[in-house]
């Protein structure tokens, strides 16, 4: 763990507005004493929820993608951190684990340039240095008995979180992903666009479900290649449901997740699936706000939801003004997918 910069209490401290008269998550989240084994910490303590952050775009980087993801950690936390503490949601059911320690390998591909063979091999190379982290921490986590808020980063970080859900269980795992864009793509080197295929071919990720694929930005290899696989990969359109209208949101949903729900899978959200929300490959053309926590709400109230990712976030693309907003957006799908898992039926 020695690439984990654990969160403090002063740091929870400093990012927490205090107001008299009310609680906040802040106040009340754990953190991991400096002096306490994590492992060991993790099992023992009551806490069901394990905030985690990686603070990099490397993988977006070598995938062509606009960088700017390394910032939605630093956001999501500031947010995350000012949500009242109350009977809806509770604070005091997260550890705030911290960030991976990602410092050196942002550096280092400051000025390197995706377009340049030798350059783009190099990112891939740091993003397989990632996986390896990503996945020991995670598994860590699960095999605690907790369950990880992965916030990222760029969708390459998937790997490292089924990967590590499957060490940890002693099983490979499946997977829902709601996406834009498949993250299928050939294995072609470590990139935030074939994650899951990676997983896949390295036998850790059974079954994979790709929730509102984009016509007009899934490839043809791609498709090809899913129709080769439907037995363990399926997927469905946002054009089917929101333009065609040919299929029903809510019954796709119950389709996807009769599909995974037999083995303990991961739910992965892709913020470049809501429109105007800045990230590597920001649309005008998605699923709402709204139906996105529908999503999160109804995939976590199963009992073999094993973690939640949220990725591709860039608050730094925003305008200055609002950069706040991506980490507000990120709060209200962990509280969410929290409040499914605890079962808060509270109106």
């Amino acid at each position: 763990m020695e690439k984990l910069i654990r969160f403090t209490s002063a740091d929870l401290s400093k990012i927490t507005n205090h107001r008299s008269g009310e609680v906040k998550f802040g106040e009340k989240m754990v953190t991991i004493p400096k002096e306490k084994d994590v492992a060991k910490f993790l099992k023992e303590c009551e806490q069901q929820f394990v905030l985690f952050g990686i603070p990099e775009d490397i993988g977006i980087r070598a995938n062509y993608g606009r960088p700017g993801a390394s910032t939605a950690w630093e956001s999501a936390i500031k947010s995350i951190a000012n949500i009242q503490h109350n009977r809806f949601c509770k604070g005091s059911q997260i550890v705030v684990l911290g960030a991976l320690d990602v410092a050196e390998e942002m550096e280092l591909v400051q000025n390197l340039d995706f377009n340049v063979t030798a350059d783009r091999k190099k990112l891939s190379e740091l993003v397989v240095k990632i996986d390896k982290e990503v996945a020991h921490i995670i598994s860590i986590i699960v095999a605690a008995g907790k369950i990880p808020l992965v916030i990222g980063g760029g969708h390459n970080n998937a790997y490292g979180n089924i990967k590590g859900t499957a060490l940890a269980k002693g099983k490979p795992i499946n997977a829902v992903n709601f996406d834009a864009h498949s993250d299928f793509r050939i294995l072609e080197g470590r990139h935030s666009g074939n994650g899951f295929s990676y997983a896949f071919e390295e036998g850790f990720l059974k079954k994979y479900f790709i929730f509102g694929l984009h016509h007009c930005y899934t490839s043809k290899s791609v498709l090809d290649k899913l129709k080769t696989l439907k037995d363990r990969v399926l997927y469905n359109t946002y054009d089917s449901m929101k333009i065609k209208m040919t299929k029903n949101f809510n019954s796709e949903m119950q389709f996807a997740l009769d599909f995974i729900k037999n083995d303990s899978y991961g739910v992965e959200i892709d913020l470049d699936s809501i429109p105007n929300i800045p990230c590597s490959a920001m649309t005008l053309s998605g699923f709402s706000v709204e139906e996105v926590r529908q999503f999160i709400y109804f995939f976590g109230k199963h009992q073999n939801a094993a973690y939640l990712h949220i990725c591709e976030g860039a608050p730094s693309l925003d305008h200055d003004k609002n950069s706040h907003l991506v980490g507000k957006l990120i709060g209200y799908l962990v509280t969410d997918f929290i409040k499914a898992k605890t079962l808060v039926e509270l109106s």
